[in-house]
């Protein structure tokens, strides 16, 4: 099947072959659906905590700081902001082949378009975009509809249609502007700073704005470190090559390029758990570079980051306390003491043994514990579903037969059994991608966080290369099943925490927006 250049091919972008051909027999066997059991919910798999437990997770996390711990942003902010722009781009393309634009703002269609134009001087990046109008890349001076859009999406202009989100102007500040990576430097000084002043941010970037990132963040560090009185470590990697998936034909067979090369392409967010994996520190907040917002609504943002990461701290304290108990000899553990373990296990952890009982066997019951308590941890804050879209909390059945919390995307669903379809019908909560992460265990060792993630929870695209179509594979999802094997825990965050902006229009929401 591989030729000695394929294999050269290969080897230079460090996967193998046998990574190659399993990937190959995912595209031909197809992934199977993941088996819910039933959504998570408030008191069933989704922790609620009372204002008095989260000022007291607030406060243990505090503590945890001030003893030493080590707390890290890792924050994914690759890609081109395209998709933001994805309307006004249709209408250039319709309005060039047009005599006259605006009249086509007078079709429903483009609603969204008309907004962003009646509401222009409301984006942050206006008044850079008027300065871009008055240059000699825009002679005219005009306002016209195509040369706004000139000015806001070429490189000529703004370039916003090229560069990734996390450096377009999002939020204002008495006219100065402030970009989401610049926001997650603020985040970090207010909940992610240690003992000696220093905050930890790690940013995986795409190679072409590798550059941009490092210049906007080092100007913001220092205005900000001024100002928070910290000291900013901020690190950036880059999707790894050897994550790429290799695209099929439609028979299964390795795509080849024009050239007669293997086409590989880009593994999905679940790819960035090869960089989690690279970071050193005591707890990991994850969160995308979108959902940020300006200083006047991040009080109730960092008081849950603070308070989940106590909350994980809390559990984590408690794993790593039974753990050094099941290191002792089988004699010393006593049946009363195993079955507190066992408990904890299912009530605190969510994890449940499915099917046959488990042994009486004192060997094999703590072999058991053992396992389940030897794992990354992780605890997910979830929205309540208002309309946004993402996965959900669910309760699935994993491979061993146990069932535990996973984050669920629709499309690892069987929508077409009518009993899984139903389950998800009733999810009250989504997945808004707030997570806080342990990494280590209880020696202080770092997990191989590949170690835990399940290979099955892949996902198959159509796409085409040169005018032919190919298959493509994405990775499990960083927060689907590349963590499929941690100990999870839902913790109810409020929705102001969450303030994506998936079109260029969302900045236009009053959360966005200055009082």
């Amino acid at each position: 099947m591989f030729t000695a250049a394929d294999q050269q091919q290969i080897k230079e972008r460090g996967s193998n072959i046998p990574e190659i051909l399993n990937q190959i027999s995912h595209f031909k066997k197809g992934f199977p659906f993941l088996k819910t059991v039933k959504a998570a919910a408030i008191g069933d798999g989704i922790v609620q905590l009372s204002a008095a437990a989260c000022d007291q997770m607030v406060a243990y996390y505090e503590s945890r700081l001030e003893k030493g711990l080590v707390p890290l942003k890792f924050v994914p902010a690759s890609g081109a902001a395209s998709r933001m722009f994805q309307s006004l781009f249709t209408f250039q393309e319709e309005a060039l082949s047009n005599a006259e634009a605006a009249s086509l703002l007078k079709n429903q269609k483009q609603k969204g378009v008309k907004q962003f134009y009646d509401q222009l001087s409301d984006f942050a990046f206006y008044p850079a975009l008027m300065k871009i109008i008055e240059t000699e890349a825009f002679p005219c001076g005009t306002y016209k509809h195509l040369e706004i859009l000139k000015a806001v999406l070429s490189p000529e202009g703004l370039n916003y249609g090229f560069l990734p989100k996390g450096l377009l102007d999002f939020h204002d500040y008495s006219g100065i502007s402030r970009t989401p990576a610049e926001e997650h430097l603020v985040e970090g000084a207010l909940y992610g700073t240690d003992t000696k002043g220093v905050v930890r941010l790690h940013f995986t970037v795409s190679p072409e704005h590798l550059n941009l990132f490092r210049e906007k963040c080092q100007a913001a560090a220092t205005l900000f470190e001024k100002r928070y009185e910290v000291k900013y470590e901020i690190s950036f990697s880059e999707q790894k090559p050897s994550t790429d998936t290799i695209a099929v034909d439609e028979n299964n067979e390795p795509f080849r390029t024009t050239e007669g090369k293997l086409f590989f392409r880009p593994g999905g967010h679940g790819a960035l758990l090869e960089n989690l994996n690279d970071l050193q520190a005591d707890v990991i907040f994850v969160k995308n570079i979108d959902n940020v917002v300006p200083d006047r609504l991040k009080d109730d943002t960092i008081k849950y980051k603070k308070a989940i990461a106590g909350l994980l701290l809390d559990r984590q304290q408690q794993v790593f306390s039974y753990l050094q108990l099941l290191e002792q000899p089988a004699e010393q553990l006593t049946d009363q003491l195993l079955a507190e373990m066992s408990a904890y296990l299912e009530n605190e952890l969510s994890t449940k043994p499915t099917g046959k009982p488990l042994s009486t066997d004192k060997e094999s019951q703590i072999s058991y514990l053992i396992s389940k308590f030897n794992r990354p941890i992780r605890v997910c804050g979830m929205v309540k579903n208002e309309g946004e879209p993402g996965g959900g909390p669910f309760w699935a059945i994993q491979s061993d037969g146990t069932t535990t919390l996973q984050v669920v995307e629709s499309s690892q669903i069987d929508l077409k059994d009518p009993a899984q379809a139903a389950i998800a019908a009733t999810a009250t909560h989504f997945n808004p991608v707030d997570l806080v992460c342990g990494v280590k265990n209880y020696k202080g060792i770092k997990f191989a966080l590949p170690d835990f993630r399940d290979p099955e929870t892949g996902f198959i695209s159509s796409k085409s290369k040169d005018g032919k179509p190919l298959k493509a594979q994405e990775l499990p999802g960083l927060w689907n099943g590349a963590m499929s094997d941690w100990i999870t825990i839902f913790a109810e965050v409020p929705p102001i925490t969450f303030n994506p902006v998936k079109t260029v229009n969302d900045l236009l929401r009053p959360e966005h927006q200055p009082l």
